[in-house]
């Protein structure tokens, strides 16, 4: 979480606090900044406003916070991504290490390879095989040009030698429901995400970056051959 300059000296704070999700509601960012949210607004004794800004890769909510008074009344919650990687990729208006007070890591939040439950493949060895075997013909979600799915999918298609198809969303959350209806075939997803719709038998887990713990039923690095994945 950042906010954009320092708060005044006056008695901190004295109104509301907009916290900005630079992607859609209902992805792994925004269920964050509503937990972080309901217990600022306990501590605070102040409202706390949720406002998504999507587009861009999470520029387009990022620059709005940037572009705010340096009062400490708007925030935004990001990733690696909107504060690291849209620097590279992005012609932005705003400066993404000089524009920014960093403020708390708020959480870790490890990404899984899933698909459509209907995917002919019962474990990643088999997903890889089938993707070989049908070159950009399969789809693969994700929370925009630049997010962390769209780099994971490539760094995943380089490390396999498979081809797809990207579909960019405006989050993880409108991603996840595409993939449960069929819509498209496969997301590098967040476990936010992905997990209930795991556990409900709704979609398929095939394997983990970094540790899981919550007992899905993805394939792990150590079974799948693919430990190069995790990084």
């Amino acid at each position: 979480m950042g906010v954009c300059g320092a708060a005044s000296a006056q008695v901190y704070p004295s109104r509301s606090i907009t916290i900005v999700v630079p992607f859609a509601a209902g992805g792994p960012l925004d269920t964050l900044a509503r937990i972080v949210a309901e217990r600022m607004r306990a501590s605070l004794g102040q409202p706390i406003v949720i406002e998504n800004i999507t587009g861009a890769g999470g520029s387009i909510g990022t620059g709005r916070v940037a572009r705010a008074a340096p009062d400490g009344y708007t925030l935004v919650i990001g990733i690696w991504t909107t504060h690291v990687v849209n620097g590279a990729i992005y012609p932005l208006q705003y400066d993404v290490l000089n524009d920014f007070e960093p403020i708390a890591l708020l959480a870790n939040n490890p990404q899984l390879i899933v698909a459509k439950k209907s995917m002919p493949a019962n474990d990643l060895k088999g997903l890889i095989a089938w993707l070989k075997a049908n070159p950009n013909k399969a789809s693969a979600g994700t929370a925009g040009v630049g997010s962390p799915q769209h780099i994971l999918g490539v760094f995943f298609q380089n490390a396999t030698d498979t081809r797809f198809q990207f579909v960019h969303y405006r989050g993880g959350g409108p991603a996840t429901q595409d993939l449960v209806a069929g819509q498209i075939d496969m997301i590098v997803a967040d476990q936010v995400t992905a997990l209930p719709q795991i556990r409900s038998g709704n979609i398929r887990a095939y394997h983990e970056q970094g540790p899981l713990g919550c007992g899905s039923r993805s394939t792990h690095s150590g079974r799948s051959g693919f430990a190069q994945f995790l990084y």
